[in-house]
């Protein structure tokens, strides 16, 4: 057999090369539910901001099971027993570790099913496809859902504050903004990881990638997933489908929403007690053609408000953020609100105080550089002792990464003006 058909080989502009061995997980890789991530970015309506960053979940997932694969082989280099059944099924859980994400990525996260988060969705679509290729995913949802005692540093590989996910998208998105303060030393870290008592540690010679790797996070937070600009976007899509929804509701028929779309609109379903197959089939046939496409009719509808926020997406003429000093005030809310409602009579549009509302929300970013408490990063010292990371670092600056960040803001429309 000509070995070149063996395997099979993706270029990656961010880790090079990809190989990837004919067998379960390019049979993974192939399977429509891993495509689909094809046609949903990863970084939402981040590409309002910054033009190239058009890149995909898809990407993303091979990215992060390619550092799953060195970080794999570095630990055995360094004497840790893993053996092929664990390697497969580690790789496996990476790759699907975002297969859950709907349209936009976060955006939309909870405004198409209640009670959500998408790792909820990650676990029904691994169960689904388990049931599909008759158990050969067992070992990869124990490792998933941390329910592998015997290796517990598998799934710290998979979801802590040092995981490979966070390490592939700082990577990534760092690269396809042109954010340079987000780059991350990978390759430091994944050769001074090692396994240290069940869990994984970096040896003390890697501290200060780390160090890098909690400022990168911090700053990517600040200067892209936070973007006053992001905030924006995120809140017009959302009060498009809150419009929708509205409409719904009074016996509006809305065309142009594909079928699987159309479902969540009309249904909203709750994932509080599981994910029913119903509501998992339905999702896993959106994408963000699904939202564009829609979005792209809608400005055309009759409804005044839902065509206007429909235009202003197609047209990215987006809302102001002004990030405030403090809480806002009662009395900040009401002078937003009316000067909201005097500009949207001037301009001919519907300005009552369920219309108004579409115009201006007031709403908190946070964001969180480093956890120390209970799942902290551990630093290897000497004498085989392990010390959490901010109490290992040797400057201060550590300490106040620690801490969450809170920024009150208001969204609202640019000819009004608003005091931070």
């Amino acid at each position: 057999m000509d070995k070149s058909t063996q395997y099979k080989i993706f270029n990656d502009p961010i880790h090079g090369f990809i190989t990837v061995p004919k067998g379960i997980i390019l049979d993974l890789i192939d399977h429509p539910y891993v495509q689909r991530l094809r046609r949903i970015k990863q970084m939402g309506l981040g590409y309002l901001v910054f033009p190239a960053a058009e890149h995909s979940r898809f990407s993303h997932a091979l990215g992060a099971m390619e550092l799953a694969q060195r970080t794999l082989n570095n630990l055995r280099e360094k004497d840790t027993t893993i053996s092929p059944a664990e390697y497969e099924a580690t790789l496996i859980a990476v790759l699907l570790h975002d297969v859950g994400h709907g349209p936009l990525s976060h955006t939309l996260e909870f405004n198409l099913i209640t009670d959500f988060h998408h790792e909820k969705m990650t676990l029904a679509v691994m169960k689904y496809l388990n049931k599909e290729m008759n158990g050969a995913l067992d070992l990869t949802i124990k490792i998933f859902t941390d329910q592998y005692a015997k290796k517990p540093f598998l799934n710290q590989l998979i979801s802590s504050q040092l995981d490979i996910d966070r390490l592939d998208y700082l990577k990534r998105d760092s690269a396809f903004t042109s954010v340079y303060e987000g780059s991350v030393g990978i390759e430091r870290i994944l050769k001074t990881m090692r396994v240290h008592k069940g869990n994984i540690v970096i040896e003390k010679k890697g501290i200060y990638a780390i160090e890098n790797y909690i400022l990168a996070r911090r700053l990517m937070y600040m200067q892209v997933y936070l973007h006053k600009t992001v905030l924006s976007a995120d809140i017009l899509i959302r009060n498009i489908f809150r419009r929708v929804r509205e409409l719904i509701a009074e016996g509006e028929k809305l065309y142009h929403a594909s079928p699987a779309l159309q479902f969540f609109l009309e249904n909203q379903p709750s994932a509080k007690k599981g994910v029913s197959t119903k509501v998992l089939e339905q999702y896993l046939q959106l994408d963000d053609n699904d939202v564009f496409q829609s979005i792209k009719y809608w400005q055309h509808s009759d409804d005044l408000i839902l065509a206007n926020l429909c235009k202003r997406f197609q047209a990215r003429s987006l809302f102001r953020t002004t990030f405030l000093n403090k809480k806002p005030t009662k009395k900040l809310v009401k002078q937003v609100k009316a000067k909201t409602q005097k500009t949207l009579k001037e301009k001919g549009l519907p300005y009552d105080d369920e219309s108004s509302s579409y115009y201006f929300c007031f709403d908190e970013s946070y964001s969180e550089a480093y956890r120390y408490e209970n799942e902290g990063i551990w630093i290897l010292e000497e004498k085989d002792k392990a010390v959490e990371f901010s109490k290992a670092a040797d400057t201060q600056n550590i300490i106040a990464l620690t801490q969450p960040v809170v920024k009150p803001y208001v969204v609202h429309l640019k000819s009004i003006d608003v005091e931070g």
